[in-house]
């Protein structure tokens, strides 16, 4: 069986959409990111960035263990166990990577620095505010357009890319965008909220998540506690 150890953030809920989608058996291990389990030894070493999530699958590439951390090495991994959602075909499978990669490089990184500054910032940046609001805005647009022109953003198929980039999108209002100005968008995301897999797996750990109100939790994640030498 697979073990997922993670936290209901966005990157967490990827693998736990797939996980879902593909009806692979796991267990979801809770990693409280604002408690700093994200730094107990046990962790480190299978995720040595001290993110989640991370998986531990004792049937990996010919029957021996494998551990992984980042969530986009982790999808590519599970679409390749189960043979689902990652095109078999060279040409297909670069289109889906190439959104894969644009969601790790783009999507992930500008959105989380909006939720930082819009939400959790000790103080109100006006031009930090700003500038990743229209980051998300500009975001937005790009795959606004890509699914004017195709159904999902890898292609014709649902794949990774979608997986990997919705639960970004979730808190859409909180990162100062209006769902209804991409109609193209908001038609995709719809039709992925809607997937019975989707719903199962934003539920899960979904019990343990609670806002970030005291210090201590915000010292663990954004303050110094994070760029100590491990």
């Amino acid at each position: 069986m697979i073990e997922v150890f993670s936290w209901p953030t966005p990157n967490g809920h990827k693998v736990h959409i797939l996980l879902e989608e593909c009806g692979l058996p796991y267990r979801a291990t809770a990693v409280d990111i604002g408690a700093g389990d994200q730094f107990q030894p046990d962790f480190l070493a299978i995720s040595p960035n001290n993110k989640i999530p991370a998986i531990t699958d004792p049937e990996g590439p010919d029957g021996e263990p494998i551990s992984l951390f980042e969530s986009g090495a982790i999808l590519v991994y599970l679409a390749g166990k189960t043979g689902r959602f990652l095109p078999r075909g060279d040409r297909a499978r670069y289109e889906v990577l190439q959104w894969l990669m644009f969601q790790m490089g783009g999507v992930g990184p500008m959105l989380g620095q909006n939720h930082h500054f819009r939400q959790y910032a000790p103080e109100k940046i006006a031009y930090a505010i700003e500038r990743y609001t229209n980051e998300a805005r500009r975001l937005y647009g790009v795959i606004d357009r890509r699914l004017a022109h195709s159904r999902w953003l890898g292609g014709d198929e649902y794949s990774i890319a979608d997986i990997a980039t919705w639960p970004w999108l979730r808190n859409w209002k909180n990162q100062g965008i209006e769902l209804s100005d991409y109609p193209a968008l908001e038609r995709w995301f719809h039709a992925i909220e809607q997937r019975p897999a989707v719903q199962r797996g934003i539920q899960v750990l979904a019990d343990r998540r609670k806002p970030i109100t005291d210090e201590r939790a915000r010292e663990i994640l954004f303050g110094s506690t994070q760029y100590q030498r491990r």
